[in-house]
């Protein structure tokens, strides 16, 4: 399993202002290996990876590559060093050509000049290496699916002849078939001797491609081996500093009377004539491979997304399309895409919380700003965020208790209707938890949760029903104890 280290990082320190990221991390990288750095949001992962990639530099510590020191002051140092960084939010040119981007920060020949003719073939033998060989290097990176994307980044780490291939999250927006596509290409990438660190929240992925882990937590080194000698307790307990005995904690709660009710709904090109029936208290799961519809139906239930016939009504009343009445109406929504759509990065944690619903702390069209800053601050009290004050940027949070300001804007915005896109993706299993308990906590209040997500232990363990969509269509609908994993796949593929 592996061969000689690589890569060594000792001792590696960073702060930003008063906030110390890492705190003396170490690792090791041998060639041949894969090696999982885990640890919760905000644990200093994201931070290290970016150190070794030259987009930050560290504050002290040591980094060796080989026998030399290794200390790059940016993205050209690492290419030169053989070091490549595949982040979860790809980094590619889209107008450009896949050729172009695979050749992105070559510098060609001795006079800087970039000959394609004697480059092509190293090209197209990095793309048939990914999987890609039918691909034109002509073709435009920005009409090529998230997952060919993804392919292409590797496959440009390639053409610079990296020898650590560092991946943040890469599986995040690829569905099932593509995640196989993936693994399969990283064991070949094993036996061409590249070394790799990988980070991901799914334990039940890691161990599927990592050869060894280390654990991170408040920034430093809290754990590390073999991956077949640990189980998922352990590494969980490391991660959060406490034993986790439950990591689907579920808060009793009785669904009651039916509230919401979907008719006919249809949009373009989903949903197809959708119906449901939506209980007081209930939480509702949605299933289904990526493109199936799922997010286009609970857009066009919020008003997002038009739709050209059907109707949704709450508690019998007939609720119009816009947006504002279905907000009125009791309706919240949490949107899968965190960055450019569920918040406001450059604002603050209390305009991000409070800006849907400001009604509360204005007289005469004056805010009072003391009154709304107590609010939030109690509302981040109640939903645990994590943040040095309420008015620091909600882009400086990590992406677990961003996820936490999120729920906490509809709560704010006094939401009975809450629907929910992918809202544990891309947070750590610890806030995961805590995600799955608030969400028990709000049903058993009487609120009608919809969830939508790709990761079906969740939903099987947390929903009261589940509906499977395919193709635009729900195709079934089951209380969750009648589905299996497998039963919700085989109806998901038809």
């Amino acid at each position: 399993m592996g061969g000689q280290p690589i890569l060594e990082v000792n001792r590696i320190c960073k702060a930003f202002g008063p906030t110390k990221a890492l705190r003396g991390v170490d690792l090791k990288v041998r060639a041949g290996e894969v090696l999982a750095l885990i640890g919760e949001n905000g644990a200093g992962k994201s931070t290290l990876l970016k150190i070794l990639s030259g987009a930050h530099r560290a504050d002290s510590g040591q980094m060796i590559i080989g026998d030399r020191p290794y200390r790059p002051a940016g993205p050209s140092d690492t290419r030169q060093s053989g070091v490549a960084m595949i982040y979860q939010e790809l980094n590619l040119a889209p107008e450009l050509s896949v050729e172009d981007n695979l050749l992105l920060g070559d510098r060609g020949s001795g006079c800087g000049l970039l000959i394609r003719k004697h480059q092509r073939p190293k090209v197209r033998e990095a793309l048939e290496t990914v999987g890609l060989g039918g691909l034109s290097p002509t073709a435009i990176v920005g009409e090529q699916s998230i997952a060919t994307q993804q392919m292409i980044e590797i496959a440009r780490a390639l053409v610079a002849e990296a020898r650590i291939i560092l991946l943040d999250e890469p599986t995040s927006s690829l569905p099932q078939k593509d995640v196989a596509r993936l693994f399969s290409i990283i064991n070949d990438l094993k036996e061409r001797q590249i070394g790799m660190v990988y980070i991901s929240h799914f334990l039940e992925e890691v161990r599927e491609v990592a050869d060894r882990y280390t654990v991170l937590r408040d920034g430093e080194n809290v754990g590390e081996g073999k991956m077949e000698d640990a189980d998922d307790d352990t590494i969980v307990s490391l991660m959060v500093g406490r034993d986790v005995k439950n990591l689907f904690p579920t808060v009793p709660h009785i669904p009651g009377e039916p509230w919401v009710r979907v008719q006919e709904l249809t949009g373009f090109p989903y949903p197809k004539k959708i119906n449901i029936e939506l209980r007081r208290g209930e939480i509702f799961g949605i299933a289904g491979l990526v493109g199936a519809g799922r997010t286009e139906l609970i857009r066009t239930v919020f008003g997002l997304d038009h739709s050209s016939a059907g109707s949704v009504s709450v508690n019998g009343k007939p609720i119009p399309s816009t947006i504002r009445e279905r907000i009125k109406a009791g309706f919240g929504f949490i949107s899968e895409d965190r960055k450019n759509e569920g918040l406001a990065q450059d604002l603050s944690i209390i305009d991000n919380l409070t800006l849907s619903r400001l009604g509360d702390y204005t007289t005469m069209g004056v805010l009072n700003l003391k009154r709304r800053k107590q609010a939030a601050e109690k509302l981040l009290k109640r939903v645990q965020v994590k943040c040095k004050a309420s008015d620091q940027a909600v882009s400086e949070l990590s992406g677990g208790n961003q996820q936490k300001v999120a729920i906490a804007r509809i709560l704010h915005q006094q939401a009975d209707i809450l629907l929910m896109d992918e809202p544990t993706k891309g947070i750590d299993v610890g806030t995961k938890a805590e995600v799955y308990q608030m969400l028990g906590e709000l049903a058993a209040t009487g609120k009608t949760i919809v969830f939508v997500s790709s990761y079906l232990p969740e939903l099987l363990a947390v929903c009261d029903r589940i509906g499977v969509m395919s193709r635009g269509e729900l195709r079934d609908i089951r209380d969750t104890v009648d589905w299996t994993e497998e039963e919700v796949m085989r109806v998901a593929i038809v």
